[in-house]
């Protein structure tokens, strides 16, 4: 093993705003059993670097405290037991935490090749998105060919994931989204419409559609009962966070008539088998649709790793359209 001794990385400096965000020297990561360090050239921006940096999400224990859960770039160093990885393979994988840095240290199982034709940049943006989406709509979810799926936050690097799955498998993808411009991304996406969430009612639209099978949702707060009333009978809501509140009141009479069914995860805190079991899924049923261009990741805006901070005030201001990315080396 050839590494440096010392990164520079981004840090959290206290808890608060894009602004504590700043750039440090690190030791060097090293792999122990079963594990690779990569060099990393891109960083993918997700919402859980903002509650980590906020400090509403703790990494899990033994994971690095830097911020950063997806990026790509070469294997640098491999830990005893691994074989399926090399030095030099392009890869991209999730992290448990750390990829805000030039070396991070990963799970071999959560690593995956990048997928043909693909750059590096394009890739960083993989990991976090589609093991989320694939794990909670398809996974758990169970979302089947011609059942009407609804994706809140349709613009976001979630949304964008979501309806591109769901349309090439085969559903009828429905999307909310905050302005015209961004319902016009989702429809280009592959949904078959995209309400714009200031000026109309999703629930009655999903209603007179016949309702949702499955809907997908990140707002949490007062959606949680809209999304029951927009469901079909026997519809599956999926939770994955909370932008508005994790606490509402619910009528669960009508779940219990309708016999309707709420689940939800999170996927940081997942077991390292869990986690290499979605991509070994992802591997076997996605990775050919990103090898033929019929899935792609949206790319919104890319950062250095000096501009950390104003990746985050982009993401938090919600403006963006797709993912955001740190660019780690030259």
């Amino acid at each position: 093993m050839d590494l440096p001794h010392v990164m520079r990385a981004v840090e959290i400096s206290e808890p608060g705003g894009p602004e504590v965000l700043r750039v440090t020297e690190r030791p060097v990561p090293v792999p122990g059993p079963g594990k690779v360090v990569i060099r990393l050239a891109w960083a993918g921006v997700n919402r859980p670097d903002a509650l980590q940096r906020s400090g509403a999400y703790d990494p899990p224990e033994g994971a690095s405290d830097l911020p950063g859960l997806e990026g790509s770039g070469t294997i640098a160093a491999v830990g005893p037991g691994v074989t399926r990885w090399a030095v030099g393979d392009r890869v991209c994988a999730l992290f448990p935490g750390g990829a805000y840095a030039e070396h991070a240290l990963c799970a071999a199982d959560h690593v995956l090749p990048v997928p043909e034709g693909m750059g590096l940049r394009e890739a960083a943006c993989l990991p976090e998105t589609f093991f989320t989406v694939w794990s909670n709509v398809f996974m758990r979810g169970g979302l089947q060919a011609g059942e009407r799926f609804l994706v809140h936050g349709g613009s976001s690097g979630i949304g964008t994931t979501a309806i591109q799955l769901a349309h090439a498998f085969g559903a009828r993808v429905f999307a909310t989204a905050g302005s015209a411009e961004k319902c016009a991304a989702c429809a280009q996406l592959g949904a078959k419409r995209a309400i714009n969430y200031r000026e109309e009612d999703f629930v009655k639209i999903l209603r007179a559609e016949g309702g949702a099978d499955l809907i997908l949702d990140m707002v949490g707060g007062e959606y949680l009962p809209r999304n029951l009333k927009a469901l079909a009978e026997d519809g599956r809501l999926v939770q994955i966070a909370f932008l508005q509140g994790p606490k509402v009141a619910v009528n669960f009479a009508p779940l219990m008539v309708r016999r309707l069914t709420i689940t939800g995860s999170t996927l940081r805190p997942q077991s390292d088998a869990a986690k290499a079991a979605i991509a070994r899924d992802l591997e076997r049923a996605v990775w050919p649709l990103l090898a033929a261009g019929r899935v792609a990741p949206v790319m919104d805006s890319e950062f250095p790793i000096e501009g950390a901070a104003e990746a985050h005030a982009r993401m938090e201001s919600s403006v963006h359209i797709g993912k955001i990315v740190l660019k780690i080396a030259a």
